[in-house]
């Protein structure tokens, strides 16, 4: 029978072990020491740690310094009432229990006790084994809301991931994904990886092949810069109640500053690609994940790889009759490269590949720099799936990207072929152009000359003033038209240049010398505006002025009331620019594009060649000719020549 009874008490201290920490205590407060002090060797024999208090100020005083899980407190105490006193306990210490104790059996003192938060209620005086049965029921009512609490919180934060997985993969599968975008995703994950909301890591960095695949480079990390400052960190997360979107942005900036400790340390990753004896090149070429620890306390650092499951068709461990000979080889342990650990200044990290079915992209490392817990298969098994939805987002940024790259190929093919076809067009019609005045100089020239020598001949044998004036109009008009034939036939006429070094600011002032008079008679100002220095390029001399004339006829035509014309040179690095700006009315919307096409004019009279001849030289010097209008009214001419 005692042996029975050893037995049971020995069961009953086993259960009641499991219903305390080892740092809590039960607290018995009562003034009859009569009573108190059995109860609590009592208590302490069924494996309770159990303290005592006489009074309401000692049970306050011992509250703030030691971990209590239930107190026994007596209603009457000599310095408080202790059902006065309970409101007080439980709003303090939430999750303490109390049970109250009493020597009245009153069912309203009851009542009262449990309304106010008391567990349970025993009136004195109680049998220990009564007293032992309630301690125990109120302990494991108190454990079932700590698992229940637990559970719930593990839920949440069950229901937080998949909800997390699914904002990733709603962002993934975006079709306009660009490198920005990409960078915020794995600016998520980085985040995920170590929030407290997510995977709880310390730290967290990412390393990507570059585009030829020839190494591998730290891209961004996250994580305290240095065991100090993390406290201060999640103290600052907590206080402002971030959640994990909340941390994604306003750790945004920090991720890609440079200059803070953990971005210069990523970044000083930087390893050879061909380099098969590092774990993160394996890593990511055999595409499994690796877990660094210590063993034992030693600093030669084992690491032990796990074959992915997802990737080999069978979980992670399996029957041994399913391993390959080179899957046992990969369960083996590898040297771990000790400059990485330095560089790390940490000793135990996981290592998780980033990869499409195609190609690596690099390798994710995670660590608890902080606090140093152990990194279990549940935590690596989580960040795999981390680890999957990166490599999905990387794997679309580069399609989104070709694709981008194809279209601006086709655009630009496109574009070639249409630039093709209107070079076409234009030969076309330029030769058609061409020959026909080809045809009409040749059928035109001697008739107009011949007219031309006979009226000059006349007019110097006639004596008679009136028959002189039709002969000098007749001279005049056919040395019109023998200007129009010679512009038409330069036109026609492939040009030829015969370029050589020269000052053009003489140039431009000597064929302003042959307009003068004409602007004289208009009442046209000119001026120049030239460098102080004087200006030599290699340019046709003859095609030059013959430009430049062709610009200054242009400008005074459209000035026959008078004006200003200014010619202005300018040097940029590598150009040089010569603009014409005169005072006339301008050229009209409708007529702007048109005005450089030939045999195109709104004057009355005259072949419309004079610019695109203008157009033909200084292509053939390798510039650029534009017009635009003036917002003071008038046109401004400028010519782009390249510099020496």
């Amino acid at each position: 029978m005692v042996t029975a009874v050893s037995g049971f008490q020995r069961h009953v201290s086993l259960s009641m072990n499991l219903l305390l920490a080892h740092d809590e205590v039960v607290i018995i407060v009562d003034d009859d020491a009569a009573v108190r002090e059995p109860l609590c060797l009592f208590l302490q024999e069924q494996g309770l740690a159990v303290i005592e208090a006489d009074s309401a100020g000692e049970l306050m005083h011992i509250l703030p310094t030691r971990n209590v899980a239930l107190i026994l407190l007596d209603i009457g105490l000599p310095d408080s009432d202790g059902l006065s006193l309970l409101p007080t306990i439980v709003e303090n210490y939430p999750d303490t229990s109390i049970v109250m104790l009493t020597g009245v059996a009153d069912l309203q003192v009851a009542l009262e006790c449990i309304r106010k938060g008391a567990d349970d209620y025993l009136t004195k005086p109680a049998e220990f084994n009564e007293i032992l049965f309630v301690v125990r029921k109120t302990l494991e009512k108190r454990r079932l809301i700590f698992e229940n609490r637990k559970y719930q919180e593990d839920l949440e934060k069950a229901h937080f991931r998949i909800n997390m997985l699914h904002q990733l993969s709603v962002k993934m599968n975006t079709a306009y994904l660009s490198t920005v975008e990409l960078d915020e995703i794995l600016r998520a994950v980085l985040v995920g990886i170590t929030a407290a909301e997510g995977l709880r890591f310390n730290r967290a960095f990412l390393a990507m092949f570059d585009d030829k695949n020839t190494f591998l480079n730290g891209r961004m990390a996250i994580g305290p810069d240095q065991r100090a400052d993390a406290q201060h960190i999640w103290k600052e997360i907590k206080e402002k109640r971030l959640n994990f979107f909340d941390i994604v942005q306003n750790l945004k900036k920090s991720i890609n500053d440079e200059y803070t400790e953990i971005n210069r340390t990523v970044k000083r990753l930087h390893v050879d690609a061909a380099d098969t004896s590092s774990i993160l090149i394996k890593s990511a070429h055999e595409r499994r994940s690796i877990k660094v620890f210590k063993e034992n306390g030693s600093v030669p650092v084992p690491v032990e790889r796990r074959v992915r499951d997802a990737r080999e068709g069978y979980s992670t461990p399996d029957v041994l009759e399913k391993r390959t000979h080179k899957e046992k080889e990969a369960q083996e342990p590898l040297p771990v490269p000790t400059d990485l650990i330095t560089l790390l200044g940490e000793e135990s990290f996981v290592v998780v590949p980033l990869f499409s079915p195609s190609r690596p992209f690099g390798v994710i490392i995670a660590d608890n720099f902080v606090t140093h817990e152990p990194i279990t298969d549940g935590h690596l098994s989580a960040l795999e799936l981390f680890a999957s939805q990166a490599s999905l987002a990387i794997e679309h940024s580069h399609l989104y990207s070709d694709m981008q790259k194809k279209i601006e190929e086709l655009e630009n093919l496109n574009n070639e072929l249409d630039k093709n076809k209107d070079m076409l067009v234009e030969a076309e019609r330029y030769a058609a152009l061409g020959h026909m005045a080809a045809q009409l100089v040749h059928a035109i020239r001697n008739p107009v000359t011949s007219i031309g020598g006979v009226a000059r001949i006349l007019s110097k044998k006639n004596s008679d003033p009136e028959w002189t004036k039709y002969l000098q109009v007749m001279g005049k008009e056919t040395a019109r038209l023998e200007s129009i034939l010679e512009d038409l036939f330069d036109f026609v006429t492939e040009t030829k240049f015969n370029k050589e070094r020269a000052n053009i600011l003489p140039l431009i002032e000597r064929t302003v010398m042959l307009v003068q008079n004409t602007m004289n008679k208009q009442s046209i100002v000119w001026e120049f505006d030239f460098p102080e220095h004087d200006l030599f390029l290699e340019v046709d001399q003859y095609l030059f002025r013959k430009m430049v004339l062709h610009l200054l006829k242009n400008a005074i035509d459209a000035m026959t009331d008078g004006g200003k014309l200014a010619i202005i040179v300018r040097e940029e690095p590598g150009k040089v620019h010569i603009s014409l700006l005169d005072t006339g009315p301008g050229i009209t919307d409708v007529d702007f594009e048109k005005a450089k096409t030939p045999f195109f004019t709104t004057k009355m009279y005259g072949t419309g060649m004079g610019l695109s001849m203008v157009e033909r030289v200084v292509e053939g010097h390798h510039g650029h000719f534009f017009l635009r209008n003036r917002k003071s009214g008038g046109m401004e001419a400028i010519v782009t020549l390249p510099a020496q």
